[in-house]
């Protein structure tokens, strides 16, 4: 009797072991993988932030030190304020040209962009009509066309309608998205009940007052997420301003900054500073727009997870 007691004692101090072993072991993977992720997360943030940063130090710089002090640290002499005030004043203070019509072309064009996207999407996920795969099939193709290649010919379509030089010309490309269409279309399939919409018309809403009260609220986050890509891409575009306009009063940021660029020819190194001071200034209202708009990312992310 005392035997069998020892053993199961023994059989049990052995499993007992075995478990505490086998929880250690997966306790120090697990560990392993923290580490590991943690450790690519903040080599792509110290890739990212860095550029961001010497931008930052940059801007406090004079022309003097900006070439003559280490970037990545500040000089001495802080001259953040002197900076803005000579971006904001040279040349008849065309910088706030600039700035203006980007934020014309980039907001006009992302919330139009994103309205007519959605429109679109609703109509390719919720109606039934001849056709429909193959507008999809199209837009799907229509993504993977680099946009510099649009440039010459909507170049040419613009010029034969008299529109080149034109806000227009910048303007009007802005508001077609591809990827838009294809991801409110994709969002609206699996978001919006069917039930719903049939219970909208019941109640006698019309077609656009069930997809501007019912539809577009029920896809906030993948609007958002068109929104924020549109004004980032229109407000990043360069080339099609630059082969459109000639007139410096129409520039965007982009195009006026390497009009800098290009003047100072490795000679004028006062230009220089107003360029690393416009490009930290253009920058800001992408910051503020991601961080502005991140609440509705985390609202929609299991808006589909759970089944009401």
């Amino acid at each position: 009797m005392m035997s069998q007691q020892s053993t199961a004692v023994s059989i049990r101090t052995e499993q007992k072991q075995a478990s505490e072993q086998a929880t250690r072991r997966h306790t120090g993977r697990a560990t392993g993988s923290r580490v590991g992720a943690m450790t690519f997360l903040i080599i792509c943030a110290f890739y990212f932030l860095v550029p961001f940063f010497w931008l930052v130090v940059s801007a406090t710089k004079n022309a003097g030190d900006l070439f003559g002090t280490f970037g990545l640290w500040f000089s001495p002499h802080f001259n953040l304020w002197s900076n803005l005030q000579q971006l904001f004043t040279y040349n008849d203070a065309i910088y706030t040209h600039w700035l203006l019509n980007t934020l014309l072309y980039a907001g006009v064009g992302s919330l139009v962009g994103t309205f007519l996207s959605a429109m679109a999407g609703y109509a390719l996920a919720k109606y039934v009509f001849q056709g429909r795969n193959l507008i999809f099939s199209t837009i799907l193709g229509a993504i993977l066309v680099p946009a510099t290649v649009l440039a010459l010919p909507l170049y040419l379509m613009m010029s034969w309608i008299g529109l080149t030089n034109t806000i227009w010309s910048v303007l009007l490309p802005s508001l077609v998205s591809p990827f838009g269409v294809y991801l409110s279309r994709i969002y609206a399939s699996s978001s919006i009940p069917d039930e719903l919409l049939e219970a909208a018309r019941i109640d006698g809403a019309g077609e656009f007052r069930t997809f501007a009260t019912i539809a577009m609220r029920l896809m906030v986050p993948a609007l958002v997420t068109i929104l924020l890509f549109q004004f980032v891409a229109i407000w990043n575009n360069y080339f099609l301003p630059l082969v459109m306009l000639s007139d410096q009063n129409l520039f965007p940021i982009t195009v006026g900054l390497q009009t800098w660029n290009v003047t100072t020819g490795g000679a004028n190194q006062f230009l220089y500073s107003l360029i690393v001071t416009g490009a930290l200034i253009s920058s800001l209202p992408l910051l503020a727009g991601c961080v502005l708009l991140q609440r509705f990312w985390r609202g929609g992310l299991g808006s589909g997870s759970v089944k009401g």
